[in-house]
């Protein structure tokens, strides 16, 4: 009946094992597991599993302060999904899709993620093929986020062992992320803002593609962005403390300045990284909506 009842509280299935050899000192599980997992990437992430309940000795939960002292079998579970959220309809594009990742097409208007229904993750489910890895997701996890008026590349992870290694390459900041942009006022050819964000340090890159004159908003400038840092709104932000906010933005602009009904012409145009399994260079390039090549054709 014991055996039973430990079986039921696993979190979910098992992904990894692995054997203690002997040991001549005993070791806290917390500084003992980081390292023994290929599905955990650092040692922030191997506390993190423990924490969760997702790291069990000899059929049991582990805790960071347990001792090891050799032969144990420390297993690793997958953690549960929640089954409450729901799987909805959505037309959305897929730009590169294997058994570990996706790179899709987040359409303008739509949230990543959240308690409401219509997200960009309640899709993922029957827009992606459910990949074969042991640690396989039934619910594809977005890595990181964009604006709900944000459209453009966003990155999928399709088992656990992937989401923690491509947060990874997000915190050591090795994924290279550009962005386009229709920014309005006369701009300088190419710059690197430096205003802090909410008390944090930020940087954005620029440099102008192509400018045009406009009538009502002086010029039109297609800017390629390359952000430095993650901090929300931080492109949208910074545009607007150079005096050249993104054209249709409704939150950062210039009095008299807003174009209204268009939405935000902010597109997240690529995605540059080492692929953590295959090793393969990854670039992927999702084209902006048409209604930038309404402004610049030659895009």
């Amino acid at each position: 009946m014991k055996a039973l009842n430990i079986a039921m509280n696993n979190p979910s299935k098992k992904i990894e094992s692995y054997i203690v050899p002997p040991l001549s000192n005993r070791v806290r599980l917390s500084d003992f597991a980081p390292g023994i997992f290929k599905s955990l990437v650092s040692k922030k992430a191997t506390k993190n599993a423990i924490k969760k309940g997702l790291v069990w000795v000899n059929g049991k939960k582990g805790y960071t302060g347990d001792f090891i002292l050799g032969g144990e079998t420390v297993d690793l579970y997958q953690a549960k999904e929640d089954s409450s959220k729901p799987s909805i309809q959505l037309d959305i594009n897929v730009y590169f899709e294997d058994d570990y990742l996706a790179i899709v097409n987040k359409p303008a208007g739509v949230v990543v993620s959240g308690n409401k229904r219509l997200t960009l993750e309640n899709a993922l489910p029957s827009v992606l093929n459910k990949s074969s890895q042991p640690d396989a997701l039934n619910r594809p996890e977005p890595i990181h986020r964009l604006d709900f008026p944000t459209s453009g590349a966003l990155l999928i992870g399709k088992t656990q062992s992937m989401v923690i290694a491509l947060n990874k390459l997000f915190e050591t900041r090795e994924i290279d992320k550009r962005y386009l942009a229709i920014t309005i006022g006369k701009q300088k050819p190419e710059g690197i803002i430096n205003e802090d964000i909410d008390q944090k340090a930020s940087k954005s890159e620029y440099s102008v593609i192509k400018s045009v004159p406009s009538d009502r908003f002086n010029y039109l400038n297609l800017v390629q962005l390359n952000p430095h840092s993650g901090r929300r709104h931080q492109l949208r932000k910074h545009l607007l403390f150079i005096g050249n906010p993104i054209l249709g933005d409704a939150v950062y602009y210039i009095e008299d300045k807003i174009l209204k009904g268009k939405g935000l012409y902010l597109h997240s145009h690529s995605l540059k990284f080492l692929h953590p399994v295959t090793k393969e260079n990854i670039h992927c390039i999702v084209p902006p909506p048409s209604k930038f090549h309404k402004l610049f054709p030659d895009i």
